[in-house]
């Protein structure tokens, strides 16, 4: 089973922004990357692998600040 979430980030300047985002959420157990552009990221992800939380704090580890929406 997948859900999904919607990340807002805030700190992300460019496109090797996006990519460090992307590297950081494809890290995660159980999630996959659907989108992530200045300012936002999409996922799907397995609620038995992963938490909300956990997902925004891979973010929030490499210099970013994610809330959920």
């Amino acid at each position: 089973m997948q859900n999904t979430l919607n990340l807002s980030v805030t700190g992300m300047h460019c496109g090797s922004c996006v990519r460090r985002v992307t590297t950081a959420l494809e890290a995660v157990p159980g999630v996959q990357v659907q989108s992530v552009e200045v300012g936002l990221a999409h996922v799907a992800f397995d609620p038995d692998k992963a938490t909300p939380q956990e997902i925004a704090a891979s973010i929030n580890r490499i210099g970013f600040q994610a809330s959920i929406q």
